[in-house]
């Protein structure tokens, strides 16, 4: 073909990367790797004289050249190094003073410090948990549920259960929850937008921020692909193709895992960053925030109270007393936000009282409203050995009220409530039995909202313990219903012709109804007529999709500008302060919001 060049060969590709990349992407240093499917080459060896690739070959190779087009040009933008100000709190000054101070370095947090710190400020950014960059295996994705369900005293995640009787988990580490989660990549739907005043224009901006850094299209996964035709066969339509945006229909959307495996999570964002204007402290558990108060006066968030992992004592204080321009911001996440701000004074007087804790403000929303998207599942057996993969595709289902997702190839024993292999010991046919610790796909169903929600309350005054949650899972008959419903789709699509050639034969869908509730994924009592009744199966293997949310509700707790209702310089910005989950993975959202908050703190900044 054309010259003697080979469709495919390393010249050919050299010569198209020559002729599509733009003028920026051609200054490239001199070695190059192309991420997906390109090899290291030499830029100057290029030749500039072959004749013309005829227009097959260069369609063939149009999404490689594209997807190495994103990559040279993320390797053209100024980054600042991973290591440069991300510091172990233990080499903290006891006392320091900064423009604004984030509490949690998470979804929310990282972009927020990121944007902040490009400006004539000084931010600071308190992480109560250690760098995923230090262990990146524990990141990869062949290990997401081995490291969400690690308990030991530095793993990335702390487990706690709800008084539902339902295990879950907490993120404590720089990236937060996109360190520890599946992945999964979409936009909320506008509604949600509208509803906590953001700009969508600015919106949309923020979003395209974060996906040039972390967002990738997924590969094409056998189990994955056969899923979604599943959903199309079930009636779950239109087919969407690859999107972000929320939309009723099957998609699929982007994922924070790039081609390797590897995860691009939060902490990525702080490249974007200016490395002489933030500071990032590891291990740094913040204990109190602390107020100057003065009779007739509203109080007045000054600073922090922090400790490293020695236990040693530092306190960090805002700059500028004499206005609001420097802040302090609670990015910690719909467990630590609310929870700190009760230990520093702002919530309900008479629990603070309870606990002997000084009254600030009496606030009785902080803690309010908690809620948690269910997630009710089934898990299909297969005899030969597929490819694992994370979520990539989704089903929104039921008008919007539902949504269907899967994964498979993981080892699901952790998620019991024993850790043991007790799939193994299931009622499922022997032969299933055998390799159902990998051999197996899950497919979930979630729901829009909740409708339902339940509380936080303090039990001790320690920030590393576990506060007392209840999400009330299922208390509104419409969010049953819509389970119903769900898992009524989910049966169609384990019924369709597109998954039949992974299931065995003999396998009916009462039999894995029978393998789910054999399954210890809660703490919550079992009815025998769970496998007759779809209501009473969703109570009884109700499990989280992690995307709690709540405690500091905006238009409760908070303003439309994220500031601490009667307190000045003090915001809160995370998922604590959404009155619903958006989309069906609140992730990307959550990491908009930051961008999207850290824009506007800075367009009002008078510094």
């Amino acid at each position: 073909m054309g010259g003697g060049i080979r469709p495919g060969s390393m010249t050919e590709r050299a010569r198209l990367a020559k002729i599509t990349q733009p003028a920026s992407a051609r200054k490239c240093p001199r070695w190059i790797r192309g991420e997906i499917g390109l090899k290291i080459y030499h830029v100057e060896e290029m030749p500039s004289s072959d004749p013309p690739v005829n227009d097959k070959v260069e369609k063939a190779v149009e999404v490689e050249v594209k997807s190495m087009h994103k990559e040279l040009i993320n390797q053209m933008e100024p980054k600042a190094p991973k290591y440069s100000f991300i510091q172990e709190a233990t080499s903290a000054p006891e006392v320091s003073f900064y423009d604004y101070i984030i509490i949690g370095g998470g979804s929310a947090g990282c972009p927020l410090a990121a944007t902040l710190s490009t400006r004539n400020a000084n931010v600071l950014v308190l992480e109560r948990g250690g760098s995923p960059y230090a262990n990146t295996t524990k990141i990869r994705m062949e290990n997401f549920i081995a490291t969400l369900t690690d308990m030991s005293p530095d793993s990335f995640s702390q487990s706690f259960i709800s008084e539902d009787g339902v295990p879950n988990n907490r993120a404590r580490v720089l990236g937060g929850g996109t360190t520890i989660n599946v992945g999964f990549y979409s936009r909320a739907e506008p509604l949600f937008l509208k509803q906590i005043g953001l700009d969508e224009a600015l919106a949309k901006d923020s979003y395209e921020w974060i996906e040039r850094k972390l967002v990738n299209k997924p590969a094409s996964f056998e189990w994955q692909t056969a899923v979604r035709n599943g959903l199309l066969e079930a009636g779950v339509l239109p087919d969407n193709g690859f999107t972000y945006a929320h939309i009723n229909g099957t998609k699929t959307s982007g994922t924070i895992f790039d081609r390797n495996g590897n995860r691009h999570t939060a902490a990525d964002l702080l490249e974007y960053a200016n490395p002489r204007r933030i500071k990032v402290y590891l291990h740094a558990v913040v204990h109190k925030i602390t107020f100057k108060t003065t009779d007739g006066t509203r109080p007045k968030a000054e600073g922090v109270i922090f400790y490293d992992a020695n236990g040693g004592k530092h306190m960090a204080y805002l700059k500028n007393e004499s206005n609001n321009d420097s802040e302090i911001i609670l990015s910690a996440g719909a467990i630590g936000s609310p929870q700190l701000l009760m230990l520093s004074g702002i919530g309900p007087a008479d629990q603070l009282r309870s606990l002997d804790i000084k009254v600030v403000l009496d606030q009785p929303m902080v803690g309010r409203e908690m809620g948690d998207k269910p997630l009710n599942s089934l898990i299909v057996p297969y005899s030969n050995h597929i490819q694992l993969s994370p979520s990539t595709i989704v089903g929104i289902a039921n008008s919007g009220e539902s949504y269907i997702l899967t994964f498979n190839g993981f080892d699901l024993s952790a998620l019991s409530v024993s850790g043991g292999d007790q799939l193994q010991s299931s009622k499922a046919p022997q032969e299933a039995a055998a390799s159902a610790m990998t051999n197996l796909g899950i497919i979930s169903g979630s729901i829009k909202g909740p409708i339902s929600k339940g509380y936080l309350e303090l039990q001790t005054t320690n920030i590393s313990d576990n506060p007392r949650i209840r999400f009330n899972y299922f208390q509104a008959a419409e969010d049953l219903r819509h389970c119903v419903q769900g898992v009524q789709t989910i049966i169609d699509v384990v019924n369709s012709k597109s998954l039949s050639s992974f299931r065995f034969r003999n396998m009916t869908t009462q039999d894995l109804l029978k393998m789910m509730l054999s399954v210890p994924l809660n703490l919550r009592p079992k009815h025998p007529n769970a496998t007759t009744s779809l209501e009473q199966y969703c109570i009884d293997t109700v499990m989280t999709v992690w995307h709690y949310h709540g405690g500091c509700q905006i238009g409760k707790v908070v303003d439309r500008d994220f500031n601490v209702f009667g307190v000045d310089r003090l915001r809160v910005i995370d998922a604590s302060t959404f009155t619903f989950s958006p989309g069906t993975n609140p992730q990307a959202t959550i990491m908009m919001l930051g961008r999207n908050m850290g824009q506007r703190i800075l367009q009002s900044r008078r510094m």
